[in-house]
């Protein structure tokens, strides 16, 4: 089995080396750059299995890397930023980004979310979501593609994060039925609910805009108050 690579991506290069030492205690080879024009060149050219980013960084800011990253790439990304406010984090969980920390930081809480994060994407790997049977769903102009993993709407192609794919078609497989918060984190993000309720409703948000819900009488995505929320097919 090979090893488990991560990409660090920080001008601040002793915060890179902090990150290194720690990670590689726990048996990670860690590759390291300094801009993200070069964070975006060595993901096209090896093999990483998760990301920390730097917002801030020269050339293109963590932003743009994985906005660039995304359309190819479905691997963990965490940003380590000095960027605290809400609107940022949200931002960077919208863009594509899988989790969000600020500096300064811990590193033993830093490895704990890496060692997260590597749990899903690589021992659980697909989320509990059945797509086996490739069944694609239909409502409305909504058609859903499981075994491409696309989704447009009245001929019009969709393009979703990871996450809000599944989000999606978890919601669209089981119509009417309500899910909670914490049972959308559990068979999406396949791990247990740890203050997951932020991350699910920034999804859903995002979801609904992408769906042009807010020109459409009808939204796919219905809000049951206090519960959850449920397919309005």
């Amino acid at each position: 089995m090979r090893d488990i690579s991560i990409l660090i991506a920080d001008d601040e290069e002793e915060i890179a080396d902090l990150i290194t030492i720690h990670l590689e205690k726990e048996g990670y080879k860690c590759f390291k750059v300094s801009d993200g024009q070069e964070a975006v060149r060595v993901v096209e050219t090896q093999v990483f299995d998760l990301l920390i980013l730097d917002i801030m960084m020269p050339k293109l800011d963590g932003y743009e890397v994985t906005r660039c990253i995304r359309e190819q790439h479905n691997m963990p990304i965490i940003f380590l930023s000095a960027k605290t406010s809400d609107f940022d984090k949200v931002q960077g969980l919208v863009i594509g980004a899988d989790d969000y920390m600020t500096k300064p930081f811990t590193p033993i809480e830093l490895v704990a979310r890496v060692n997260a994060q590597l749990r899903r994407y690589i021992k659980l790997n697909q989320p509990k979501i059945d797509t086996k049977n490739n069944v694609c769903v239909e409502y409305g102009g909504l058609v859903i593609s499981p075994s491409q993993r696309t989704v447009t709407l009245y001929g019009e192609s969709i393009e979703l994060t990871r996450k809000e794919f599944d989000i999606l078609y978890l919601l669209a497989s089981h119509p009417k039925k309500v899910y909670s918060a914490e049972n959308i984190f559990q068979q999406v993000w396949g791990d247990a609910y740890f203050e997951g309720g932020n991350t699910v409703m920034v999804h859903i948000r995002t979801l609904r805009k992408k769906l042009k819900e807010d020109n459409r009488k009808n939204n796919f995505i219905k809000t049951v108050w206090g519960i959850g929320y449920t397919f309005n097919g």
